[in-house]
C-alpha cells in the first residue's frame, strides 16, 4: 500500500470504527453508510478519495477491516467498532475450542486481575490463529499469545460471533478461560 493509501485506511478507520461525526456522517445500526455520502464528506474535510481508490482500499487492505454491500454502494467496518451510532447485529456462532488473543507482555497483570474486556470497543476481538494474535500484540509492545479457552467458555453460556473479515468477538473473556 502506498503511502497515500494507508493514511486514507486509517482515515476510513477512523471515521467508520469510531468517530463518523468527525465528518458529519451517520452510520445506521449495523455500521453501513452510502459509499457516496462518505466519498462526499471526506472531501469535503480534505481527505481525497474517489469510488476507485476506495475499491483500492477495500479490496487490499491486509486485515480485511471494511466491507462492502453486495451492489458497492453501502460500506462499513467489519468490526472493531466504538461509535454510540453501531450495536451491529450478529449472529451467534459455534467458537473453535480454542481462540487466540495477541496483547503486549505489560498488560498481563490486568488481563489475570480482570480478564480481557471490551473497553471502549464493543467487544474483545480474538483470532483463530497464534500468529494473527502475536502481531496484533506487537503493536502494543513485547508480544505475548493468550489461548482463550472457547469452547469452554460457549458451553458456559458466553455467546461468539464471527465478523465479515473472520474475527472472532464475545463481549468479554474471564480469566478462568485464558491460558498463556
Amino acid at each position: 500500500m502506498q503511502k497515500d493509501t494507508i493514511k486514507l485506511s486509517k482515515f476510513l478507520s477512523y471515521v467508520l470504527r469510531h468517530k463518523p461525526e468527525s465528518i458529519k456522517v451517520k452510520l445506521d445500526p449495523n455500521g453501513w453508510v452510502s459509499v457516496d455520502t462518505l466519498l462526499y464528506q471526506a472531501n469535503q474535510h480534505g481527505y481525497p478519495i474517489d469510488h476507485t481508490t476506495l475499491e483500492s482500499i477495500v479490496a487490499t487492505n491486509d486485515k480485511k477491516r471494511f466491507s462492502f454491500s453486495t451492489d458497492k454502494s453501502m460500506i462499513r467496518a467489519a468490526q472493531g467498532h466504538s461509535s454510540q451510532q453501531v450495536a451491529m447485529e450478529l449472529s451467534e456462532q459455534f467458537p473453535p475450542q480454542y481462540l487466540y488473543h495477541g496483547t503486549a507482555i505489560h498488560f498481563l497483570e490486568s488481563i489475570n486481575q480482570q480478564g480481557l474486556i471490551s473497553k471502549s470497543r464493543h467487544h474483545v476481538h480474538l483470532s483463530d490463529n497464534g500468529l494473527t494474535a502475536k502481531l496484533v500484540g506487537a503493536r502494543h509492545g513485547q508480544p505475548v499469545v493468550l489461548t482463550i479457552e472457547a469452547r469452554k467458555m460457549f458451553e458456559s453460556g458466553y455467546k461468539f460471533y464471527l465478523s465479515d473479515n473472520q474475527v472472532w468477538l464475545t463481549d468479554k473473556v474471564p480469566s478462568q478461560f485464558i491460558l498463556v
